[in-house]
């Protein structure tokens, strides 16, 4: 396929899923991928990517169509205007939600979305993701993609995919568009992604059902491995069920049943029982998996628990679901967001102290 009829792409975030996101793109040869890159600009700009892949095998000095380090300037392009630079067909995010950390997704790709034309692509984790980005761009068309691909960024540039890629594509309706184009905005990403014929991708309309049940893991697998330092995989070698008191039974399977009741309560999604014992085991034990919120935190990086665990518990709890276990898991990935920040010189404890003082002698 020529160049020109290639989808132009823009892909913000390109750490381990971003960038065999790219790579799965352009291996497809209907895309031309520009990705945006933050600390490991650098090193790829000078050497590219080393992958390891389990769907795409190795690559040596890979880059993208275009490398880049901000965000391209584009919000002013009129729709099929493309007499200075051609829009962004679709705009993919794959860096972590952090809402409570600026700047937000909405200000983050502002200046590249051209009005009725780019489709927004929100690969990340979580519930409410999309409220943001439908109020910002009202007439664009925004697209949930729910990953469950295993793959990390070793080191800057340095990539390891060892799980395979599966990705499922809906629309985050709108009723500011007619609902066939939301919906063929969708086919059409599919049909971009499964072209390199490595991978499995699929269209799901049922998005809640879909963020509902991969939550089911990541709330729970991912902050009870980034507060305990350990693995899925591990936790699992070190189970005893002849010990009534091991985590998978005081932790893991009661969190899970948590958001299990919160979905039925909160959106009517019934995740059937089996599902809890399917997400216990769905990590191969012997590629000891650490999930995302583990990966960062073992970075010093912030955590992405608010619109994983938060909104859960939110939207569980408005509906009248009995949620301890989450209640207490977001407490502690809170507290450690806040150190975060003071890690980060963020917040200060001795300004925050003599503020209080203050406040307390007014």
């Amino acid at each position: 396929m020529s160049e020109h009829k290639k989808a132009r792409i823009l892909l913000v975030g390109s750490g381990g899923i971003g960038t065999m996101t790219a790579l799965n793109l352009e291996q497809g040869g209907l895309a031309s991928v520009t990705a945006v890159l933050r600390s490991n600009y650098a090193v790829v700009k000078e050497r590219g990517f080393t992958i390891d892949s389990c769907d795409h095998g190795t690559f040596e000095s890979w880059r993208p169509s275009e490398v880049l380090n901000t965000i391209p300037d584009l919000g002013t392009i009129k729709p099929f205007d493309y007499s200075s630079a051609p829009p962004f067909d679709y705009i993919i995010v794959t860096t972590k939600n952090v809402p409570d950390v600026p700047p937000t997704v909405v200000d983050l790709i502002r200046q590249a979305v051209t009005p009725g034309h780019s489709v927004i692509v929100l690969i990340q984790n979580g519930l409410n993701i999309e409220k943001p980005l439908l109020q910002a761009f009202p007439s664009n068309i925004c697209l949930s993609g729910v990953s469950l691909m295993g793959a990390d960024e070793l080191a800057p540039g340095k990539i390891l995919q060892n799980d395979k890629d599966r990705l499922v594509i809906g629309p985050f309706f709108s009723d500011n568009i007619d609902e066939k184009y939301q919906v063929a905005a969708a086919q059409d990403f599919v049909r971009l992604y499964s072209a390199s014929g490595k991978v499995q991708c699929s269209y799901d309309s049922n998005v809640m059902f879909v963020r509902w049940r991969k939550l089911m893991y990541n709330a729970v697998w991912n902050p009870i491995c980034a507060l305990t330092d350990q693995d899925t995989g591990r936790f699992r070698l070190w189970f005893d069920e002849k010990d009534p008191q091991n985590p998978l039974d005081l932790l893991v399977r009661p969190a899970m049943q948590e958001i299990r009741a919160a979905a039925k309560a909160a959106a009517d999604v019934d995740l059937p029982e089996s599902l809890v014992e399917d997400m216990v085991e769905c990590d191969p034990v012997e590629i000891f998996c650490a999930p995302s919120m583990l990966q960062d935190r073992r970075k010093h990086r912030f955590i992405e628990y608010e619109n994983i665990l938060g909104e859960a518990l939110r939207e569980g709890e408005r509906a009248g679901a009995s949620m301890p276990t989450i209640r207490c898991l977001y407490g502690l990935c809170k507290a450690i967001q806040w150190r975060t920040r003071e890690l980060n010189g963020m917040v200060d404890p001795h300004k925050l102290l003599e503020a209080k003082k203050s406040q307390s002698a007014a």
